[in-house]
């Protein structure tokens, strides 16, 4: 039984996740990645049997790997082509990082905690996806010296956008940001323009709290 009552579900459930996700998300290159993506390689052997559940699983060290339908509304909302470089603030478990990998040319991602990156970039790189780099968050949000980005995402909650990851995008890039306080949140789409920035508002989420000044936790930024 899952920890929340319900039956694990097998291998075979995928089929019925994706076409969970397609209610919310219709972008069939999206669906695409989150089927090609294997999401019980990226939790631990005892969770693998929940892998195909559409709920977040902890990964260790206080966080989670996310909903993958939330996964999926969030990676929809950059409108990737294939020739973007891309962002991820959060690493996590990497799995957001592999299903972007699918859809973009370069995916940089920086985490705080290092057993998840280390653990992140292992299954990465034992997975094949050699187009994303690991790297470690540093004193300010973001990777400042490898932008700028066509798109970036971030995957824990911020109190407000960040004036810094807006610096960091092109002009006419996408910024995927959840933004409220530290019990919920609304996944805010921000686009940067020659004149500034337009926001739009995608639904409620609730995330993990994003640390350093930018965050509600003291600490270096990322997850």
């Amino acid at each position: 039984m899952h920890a929340n009552g319900r039956p694990a579900m097998p291998a075979s459930s995928l089929d019925h996740l994706i076409s969970q996700i397609a209610r919310s998300v219709r972008d069939p290159h999206v669906l695409g990645a989150l089927r090609a993506v294997p999401r019980e390689r990226f939790v631990s052997r005892e969770l693998r049997p929940y892998a195909h559940l559409d709920e977040p699983l902890p990964i260790g060290a206080g966080q989670t790997i996310s909903q993958p339908t939330i996964v999926a509304v969030m990676t929809a909302a950059l409108h990737l082509t294939g020739e973007e470089r891309v962002l991820e603030v959060g690493t996590g478990s990497g799995y957001q990082a592999a299903v972007l990998s699918r859809l973009a040319r370069e995916v940089v991602t920086v985490e705080v905690v290092d057993e998840l990156r280390d653990q992140a970039a292992e299954t990465l790189a034992a997975l094949g996806y050699a187009n994303v780099r690991v790297l470690l968050a540093g004193e300010e949000i973001g990777a400042l010296a490898e932008g700028p980005y066509d798109a970036i995402i971030v995957t824990a909650a911020a109190p407000s956008v960040p004036a810094p990851l807006v610096a960091q995008l092109r002009v006419g890039g996408r910024l995927m940001i959840p933004v409220g306080t530290r019990e919920e949140q609304d996944l805010l789409l921000v686009e940067r323009t020659a004149n500034g920035t337009a926001v739009s508002r995608l639904g409620a989420c609730r995330f993990v709290p994003l640390v350093g000044k930018h965050g509600f936790l003291a600490g270096p930024v990322g997850r």
